[in-house]
């Protein structure tokens, strides 16, 4: 018999009711915008009459979630980077000096005396007096070596050591080289996510392009210079030892050391040495402050590592300076007053309260691994995704009266229905991307207008089905009833393998493709629903109500 139980019909419609609820903010989207707004001022600033109008404008209680628009609908930012990886070579061969040194001190009396030489930024190189001793040397430091942490180099040392004459070369091994590669570009794409996400933006593209380029895509960003002011920095910070100051960056700096600008002191130079205590890699958190005369400052604090070490220089070195570095620039250079053993302190500078802010935003994602060259930078204005926004509403309306139309000639009051499931189709479908935060793009519209005309399918075998049925003479209730049964197994045959289709374009695919693939992937799971259950309990309801003898379908 043709008959739904009463906790069906409460489920279906709940399921409509919660869908359309969850897509109506994208209908007053300057509302909820304003009032996100209005809140996020409140937290920061306190109340007044004209922010709780704001407020009011989109009542709190109801969902708020909106659709994102893509870097095509909305404009924003598009940066293609290609990530210097040598930078880190010469990391490492400067990091790695200390270790070199205070393994060979031991062997003095084999190798003689040891001095820095200079060399390729990607190579060390270590002069010894002793030339019978170089042997020695070389194994001393060949024991310093590690297993390559990669599976294209296991069972490989990530350094290579050599001797010319009394000299001692040592460079990183292919096989490090390579790893280190993937894992500065793994590291720069998390940390350039971090570094976004942290400001708040929504829906980022962030993607590895070849062997050394990212590609960033920043939807409702200002500019490419304001996105290349949050992630181009590389937020290198380290805490040195001061060797001298003075006002002639052109000194000879000697071996081992290096002499930087200060960042607030015009014509001030550092002579530090290059070897850091600490480095930010070691910091846990950096919060935007005030120091004790009133001045923005930052708050940070190092991980228990970083702790001990910064507690047993600070306790060695009282009364002497030392540097706060950021990208090669000395932010400040304070005198220790006393033994510092939390491992928290405060950066002070000539600071803003925003400039404070950023670099706090900076230092908690972390530093980038390289620098990064710009190789292509656009800004997408609003105005170019509006008129794609337009285009695309004119598609949906044009592509919606036409289905509507065609429906309600070719079936009648049965079609009728048909378009009150499709109107419902539509709002649960915004509804789901509203749900998920999904990013709506151009090819994501185009996937909502093949919804749009693919929905109707399954009403269309139905109704064809229970045409065939009543020419059979069974009666208006059974037929319906056949018709609905008879026509299932092939709307679900027909609806799987097109959402197999979604789900592999999704998986497989990148931007636009992954923007069609969703909303058709949505689009089909709320077409079957409409089709099964909502337009069927129209159906229902309205026979109950009507209880004819004959259908026109």
């Amino acid at each position: 018999m043709l008959q739904i139980d009463l906790w069906k019909r409460v489920v279906i419609w709940a399921l409509c009711a919660i869908g359309l609820l969850l897509a109506a903010p994208n209908a007053f989207y300057s509302k909820v915008e304003q009032r996100n707004d209005a809140v996020a001022e409140i937290e920061l600033s306190g109340t007044s009459p004209e922010r709780d109008a704001m407020v009011a404008q989109w009542p709190g209680f109801l969902p708020s979630g909106l659709v994102n628009l893509g870097l095509d609908l909305r404009g924003g930012a598009h940066l293609l980077a290609e990530v210097k990886v040598t930078d880190v070579y010469v990391a490492r061969m400067k990091s790695l000096w200390p270790e070199v040194r205070n393994a060979l001190r031991p062997e003095r009396a084999t190798i003689g005396t040891i001095r820095l030489q200079p060399s390729a930024g990607d190579e060390l190189k270590v002069r010894i007096s002793e030339l019978d001793g170089m042997p020695r040397a070389m194994e001393v430091v060949r024991g310093l070596a590690q297993q390559v942490v990669s599976l294209s180099g296991v069972g490989s040392s990530d350094i290579e050591v050599s001797a010319d004459g009394a000299v001692l070369t040592v460079r990183l091994s292919e096989a490090e080289r390579r790893a280190t590669d993937e894992r500065t570009m793994q590291q720069a794409v998390e940390i350039i996510r971090r570094r976004i996400d942290e400001v708040g933006t929504r829906e980022p593209t962030i993607q590895r392009q070849g062997t050394d380029r990212i590609l960033i895509q920043v939807p409702g960003i200002g500019s490419a210079a304001e996105l290349k002011a949050i992630i181009g920095t590389t937020a290198q910070l380290t805490f040195q030892p001061v060797v001298g100051r003075g006002s002639n960056p052109d000194a000879s700096p000697g071996i081992g050391n290096e002499i930087l600008p200060s960042l607030d002191e015009d014509g001030t130079f550092y002579l530090l040495e290059t070897a850091p205590v600490v480095t930010g890699e070691e910091l846990v958190d950096a919060q935007p402050a005030f120091d004790q005369n009133g001045r923005p400052a930052v708050n940070f604090r190092f991980n228990p590592s970083g702790a001990r070490k910064f507690g047993d220089y600070t306790a060695e070195n009282i009364g002497n300076p030392f540097a706060i570095v950021l990208d090669s620039e000395v932010i400040s250079a304070p005198v220790i007053q006393s033994h510092i053993p939390g491992g928290s302190g405060i950066i002070t500078g000539n600071f803003t309260v925003e400039e404070s802010t950023n670099l706090s935003v900076l230092l908690r994602a972390g530093a980038l691994p390289a620098g990064l060259d710009f190789l292509e930078e656009r800004t997408i204005g609003p105005e170019l995704g509006a008129d794609s926004i337009k285009a695309g509403q004119v598609a949906c309306v044009v592509a919606f009266a036409l289905v509507l139309v065609f429906m309600f000639l070719s079936y009648g009051m049965f079609g009728i229905f048909a378009n009150i499931a499709l109107i419902i189709n539509v709002g649960l479908i915004f509804g789901l991307l509203s749900l998920v935060g999904a990013t709506l793009t151009l090819p994501g519209i185009a996937g909502i207008v093949l919804t749009i005309g693919m929905a109707v399918d399954a009403n269309v075998l139905v109704f064809e089905r229970i045409r065939e049925e009543l020419k059979s003479a069974k009666g208006p209730a059974r037929a319906i009833d056949l018709g609905y049964e008879k026509a299932l197994s092939a709307i679900i045959d027909a609806n799987f393998t097109t959402f197999i289709t979604a789900v592999i374009l999704f998986v497989m695919g990148s931007g636009p493709v992954r923007g069609f693939a969703i909303t058709l992937g949505f689009g089909i799971l709320t077409s079957v629903f409409t089709a099964i259950f909502v337009t069927r309990l129209i159906v229902v309801m309205w026979f109950e109500r009507k209880r004819p003898k004959t259908l026109e379908v």
